[in-house]
This record gives C-alpha cells, structure tokens and sequence, in this order.
C-alpha cells in the first residue's frame, strides 16, 4: 500500500481563503420583499396636461366654453370675478380664442389675447384664481417685393408675395393717376417696401406700405409714406407733392373685374368699351360702385336709357355719372353728402344695357371729357418745414426703391 500524502498547513488554510472568497452570502429574506414588492408596484404617471383651444361661437360666453369642456361652474364664476382685465372674459365674441391647461378635470391655467400686445393669463392659486396681463412688444421688419404684370396686378401681386389688403392698399396709392382695371400692360413693373409686424419672431400681420413704384406704359410713378408734424399719414411723390387728388380714376374696384384678366386674350368679362361719354366697366351684377370724389347727390332714379343713374355734384363744376346699376346704396337721397370710394350703389344690367357693366361719365361745366385723360388737381404740397424733416424720413426708402429697381430682385418674406 503506497502512502497517503498529507496536505501541508499552509496548503490547506489558502484553500480555506479561497472558497471564503467565491462562497455567495446569506441574503436577508426581508429584503428579497421589499425588491420584489418595487417590481411589482406600477410606476406612477403623471395625468397629462395637454393645453387645448377653443373658439368661441356665436352666442356662446365662458360659461358655455366651461360647460362644453366639463369644468364645474364656480371655475369661470370665480374667473369673472377678479376685476381688471379679467372683465373681458364676460364680453367675448364669435371667433375669440381661449387657451385652457386642464388637470383631473379642474382648470389650471387660462390665456385670453386682448390685443396684439396683450395677453391675459389666470391661474390657480389655492381654491381660487389669479390673473395676470403679459406684454409683449412688437417687432418692425421692412420687406421687399417686386413683380412684372403678365396678367393682372392681383394675379402678379399675389405671385409676388403680397396680400390681398397689400395689393388694395398699393392700388389706392397710385389710383389717382392709374386705372388699374384698364391701363395695365404686359411687362409693368412694380416694387413695394412694406413694415411687417411680428411678436415673438412670428409674423401677426402686415404693416403699412413704406414705399412703392410703378412703371406703366413707359411713365413711372412713386410714392413715399410720411406722417406730418400733426400726425396725419400721407403718400408723396419724392419732392414732397401729394398723390392725393380731388378724384380717383376708377369707380369699380379693380380686384373684382380683373383678379382673372389674362392680357394676352380677349376676357369675357373685362370686355372693356370706351363710349363716346365715358366708359363702361364690364363687371358682375352686385359689383359695388364707389364714387370718385367727394361732393352731393344731385340725382338719384331712371333716366331714360341709362336704367339706374346716380349723379353727384362735385367742387369747380364737376358731376360725375353712373348708370345701368341694379340699386342703390340704402340711405342715400338727393342732396346726400358723399365721400370720395364711399359705395353709392352696385353694377346691374338697367335700361339699354345688352349686359351687367357701369357706364361712367366726367362732366366739366356740363361738358363731357375723357375719365381716363382728364387732368385731376392734387391736394396741396408739403410746406417748406415739413418738407426738410420729409427728405430726411424718406431718403433711405428712395435708396431701396432705386436698387430694387435696379436689380429687379424680390427679397425674402417674412410669413
């Protein structure tokens, strides 16, 4: 029998050492609780707090908005109570927004625009509510468009970027000088610098028109914005003269006769005729009429061939004439008092008319002259003061008209 080796002392207590090391520990049975109680719980998510808008409706107030959504009744009587701004809420209109952060069904928070720089803000404090006006303040960016006729000044405004007020607005500028509804031709050429206003980076609306051209048939036209020493706002011509005149060329909004005129063909409906008395404006029934000066209505009624005729007498014996219209403006009589674009009556088909157009006459001391040649006075010029401050204001919009002109390049729109 060969003999068994013994194990050395040394030998064995490094054994030892070693599965001390790799042995796991006892673990605490209460503890193995408590983990698997953590797993099992459900982690707890809070409610979502979405903010959601409503618009109101016609005949609906804050209590209808509160009802609809399921908040309790003493929420908005609460609202109403805090005075100040919050009075507002009492008075809303069709078409107000109101935004409303609801929690377990009770609301948290509300906004309300008052105005463009005003926000009304209330919140839950306690049991009750707090309101709070914000302001912001408003931003004033210049933009820069231009555009070449090839159909209608609405059509390629439109293409330009501006808007349909825009467009409006640039029409009544040079409306003293230009019948757009007539005198257009392919390769005009327009440039507008306009204010746009933004809140909070964000484009709310557009501002006024700053600066403006027109090339017409060969003739350009421009027009600068400058408000006088008491206020008043005004376009100019560059050396100060007023672009105000005693008459507009046009008495039949443009827009409506000429948003689809294609100047490359004959339109069905601008199917324009220069009568030997005046001119007619081919135009839908129900088109409004606008009178083209300040003055009194000398005769309102039939008159023979001409079907509905309105007449008005203007300043340095001037009348002007509209007739075949379907009805007049209710309100107006003999002896009216009219003011310049005021609407006096609507396009028709009266009398010997074959078709729905306004036939407009000029008269001077009772003799016919052409309404789209007649020389029209201008209001009267900037006096020599305002006249300096007037160069100063509008010299750098004449700098951005010219390199508009110059490079015919439309610059970015704010949206």
């Amino acid at each position: 029998m060969e003999p068994v080796a013994e194990t050395a002392p040394e030998a064995s207590a490094a054994l030892t050492a070693a599965q001390d090391i790799i042995a796991v520990p006892t673990v605490n049975p209460a503890f193995n609780d408590i983990v698997q109680s953590a797993v099992s719980d459900a982690l707890a998510v809070p409610e979502p707090a979405a903010w959601s808008r409503v618009v109101v409706a016609r005949g609906e107030s804050l209590s209808n908005v509160f009802e609809d959504a399921g908040l309790p009744p003493q929420d908005w009587m609460l609202m109403t109570r805090l005075g100040g701004d919050s009075a507002r809420l009492k008075k809303l209109k069709a078409g107000d927004a109101i935004n409303m952060r609801v929690v377990s069904g009770r609301l948290e928070e509300l906004t309300y625009t008052l105005d463009e720089t005003r926000t009304l803000s209330v919140r839950r404090k306690g049991v009750g509510y707090e309101s709070t006006t914000l302001t912001s303040a408003l931003e004033h960016r210049s933009v820069e468009s231009v555009g070449e006729i090839s159909s209608s000044l609405f059509a390629d405004g439109r293409k330009a970027g501006l808007s349909n007020r825009m467009i409006l607005e640039f029409a009544d500028i040079f409306g003293y000088d230009i019948d757009f509804a007539q005198d257009l031709q392919e390769g005009d050429r327009f440039a507008v610098v306009y204010d746009n206003i933004l809140k909070n980076g964000r484009k709310i609306r557009d501002g006024e028109i700053l600066a403006a051209q027109f090339t017409n048939q060969g003739k350009t036209y421009r027009a600068v914005r400058f408000v006088d020493s008491e206020g008043r706002p005004g376009y100019y011509t560059p050396d100060g003269q007023s672009l105000r005149k005693a008459f507009i060329r046009t008495p039949v909004d443009f827009v409506r006769i000429s948003s689809g005129f294609n100047l490359a063909r004959r339109h069905p409906i601008l199917n324009i005729i220069r009568a030997h008395k005046g001119v007619d404006y081919a135009a839908a029934t129900g088109t409004p009429v606008h009178t083209t000066g300040d003055g009194k209505i000398q005769f309102i009624g039939k008159k023979n061939g001409y079907g509905n005729v309105v007449v008005v007498r203007h300043s340095g014996q001037n009348e002007t004439l509209y007739a075949h219209l379907s009805r007049f403006k209710p309100g107006l009589a003999l002896g009216s008092k009219v003011r310049q674009g005021q609407i006096i009556a609507f396009v028709g088909s009266t009398g010997l008319a074959t078709a729905p157009h306004l036939h407009y006459e000029f008269l001077v001391n009772g003799i016919h002259k052409n309404p789209m040649t007649v020389t029209l006075p201008r209001a009267v010029p900037l006096n020599s003061q305002s006249l300096v401050q007037f160069r100063r204001e509008t010299a750098p919009l004449i700098a951005k008209i010219d390199a508009m002109s110059n490079t015919g390049v439309a610059l970015s729109k704010y949206k």
